[in-house]
């Protein structure tokens, strides 16, 4: 039956890309090989007057939420896209028609068991937001605090389940017929892009994460993040604290309350880079619609964050290649750059460092033309990233939602404040945290956490140097022996 439903909808989408003239770029790339004869098969009323990146856009609107949230992702993969294809898929909205009032009363009424009107003193029926996936709605606890009610859409698991199935097979047949399938590992992009959106269909994580951004930042001046109830938290049901604050992108309600704007740009890096060096932990979805502004102390004006369904974390492995990557480019170090691609594994075995080297410096070199405060971290990334590319570099999936974060945070950045250093803001972080790697803190730090295997070692240690002296000693006796 699953299968059924995959082909029928693998059809639909090849009807979209004839729509949309882009039939040619599918067959040309032989995604879709086994079934190219369908092309041939449906009608040919394609339109090409607009350009490319404007038509792939206007495609994966038209198939649906699940292909606008996959479109949002690969539009950081600009290691791999054209810029202006790149640039058109940043501009995918996650923005759907709000579902019934009486679908989510009715979703509410079965999640609690009892009827709205008894868990809430007032609940708002005109939605407050929607996108793909959930929608949001306004309401009053009976002890009288504001709160948002998110509810899963209806229906929206199996919709999400068979486009994933189509993603697959499209991606198996990238990865058998595409000659660039082996080296960017379709099956692992869309095995991470699955478990990403698999986690947001589940509320009770998102509140976790919440509640975990909060703690981390439960002694900072710079984020907000608002409560979780947990007594009214069901799985397609989040209940958390309603915040009042200026939306990020309504730059002219900020200067009307006086925030101090530069504060409020060299914030946001220090939170993005605090998330990922020393939280390890960071709100992947941090587009403008998901950051207000707190601006009650103008001249320090806090973040509050909101949606939690995406967040990222990195292996030790990759934060100290990120960070490392980052000090050595400023540095100027780039035969420390080729080293870490080479011991990072990610560059084929025999790979010459020398000629990585050279070619870090020759795209390297020309960004230290501009001011530092015109240098993107993004950019240095992406342009590490394209170097790899060409000594066959395979790609790393868990990279996308990095990638992804550090984009919106700078253009966020850049937009409050366009003379924003970002290296004289993520430096002191970066370089705090190598020293907590590598320093005597670290030391101190590993000693303390394997404590209980070395008092069991020590504790063993004279049994073993008895049965060692022993052994030494009955050894120099045997060799002592005379030999027939």
């Amino acid at each position: 039956m699953r299968r059924g439903q995959t082909i029928r909808r693998m059809i639909s989408i090849q009807r979209v890309l004839v729509k949309y003239g882009l039939d040619d770029i599918i067959r040309k790339t032989h995604l879709l090989r086994p079934l190219r004869f369908l092309f041939y098969a449906l009608p040919r009323r394609r339109d090409t007057s607009a350009p490319l990146g404007e038509r792939i856009r206007l495609a994966l609107e038209e198939l649906g939420p699940i292909f606008v949230k996959f479109g949002q992702a690969i539009s950081t993969r600009r290691d791999l896209l054209p810029p202006d294809i790149a640039d058109e898929l940043a501009k995918l909205q996650d923005e759907v028609p709000p579902f019934p009032a009486e679908e989510a009363i009715e979703i509410l009424n079965a999640a609690y068991g009892q009827s709205v009107d008894d868990v809430f003193k007032r609940f708002d029926t005109e939605p407050f937001a929607a996108a793909s996936i959930a929608q949001v709605h306004t309401a009053q606890l009976h002890d009288g605090h504001e709160v948002i009610v998110k509810l899963l859409r209806p229906g929206v698991q199996e919709q999400i389940e068979q486009d994933l199935d189509v993603m697959r097979t499209i991606a198996g047949l990238a990865d058998r017929y595409w000659e660039h399938g082996k080296r960017l590992r379709p099956l692992e992009v869309v095995a991470e892009y699955e478990q990403t959106i698999i986690d947001e269909l589940d509320l009770m994580r998102e509140a976790a994460n919440a509640a975990q951004l909060k703690r981390n930042f439960a002694a900072s001046d710079m984020l907000y993040v608002p409560d979780v109830y947990w007594d009214y938290c069901r799985p397609e049901v989040l209940v958390q604290e309603r915040i009042y604050g200026i939306p990020i992108s309504d730059m002219a309600a900020l200067r009307e309350a006086g925030a101090n704007i530069q504060v409020l740009a060299e914030n946001g890096v220090e939170i993005f880079f605090t998330q990922v060096f020393r939280h390890n932990f960071f709100h992947a979805d941090m587009h403008p619609g998901n950051i207000f502004v707190i601006a009650t102390d103008p001249e320090h004006p806090k973040y509050a964050a909101v949606d939690f369904g995406i967040v990222g974390t990195l292996s030790p492995s990759d934060q100290r290649y990120i960070a490392s990557n980052f000090l050595a480019f400023f540095d100027r170090d780039y035969h420390r750059i080729a080293k870490l691609h080479i011991d990072s594994g990610w560059v084929p075995e025999g790979t010459r460092i020398d000629q990585l080297e050279t070619a870090v410096r020759t795209v390297c070199e020309p960004i230290f033309n501009k001011p530092l405060s015109e240098i993107s971290f993004a950019q240095v990334l992406m342009r590490l990233f394209r170097v790899a590319q060409r000594f066959n570099v395979e790609i790393q999936p868990q990279m996308i939602l990095l990638h992804k974060t550090l984009f919106n945070i700078e253009g966020l950045g850049r937009e409050l404040y366009p003379q924003l250093d970002l290296w004289k803001t993520a430096h002191p972080v970066l370089k705090q945290w190598m020293n907590e790697q590598v320093g005597p803190k670290a030391i101190l730090e590993d000693l303390r956490e394997n404590l209980p295997q070395l008092r069991g070692i020590l504790k063993e240690l004279p049994v073993v140097l008895k049965y060692l002296g022993e052994f030494l000693e009955k050894l120099a006796k045997d060799d002592g022996k005379p030999r027939g």
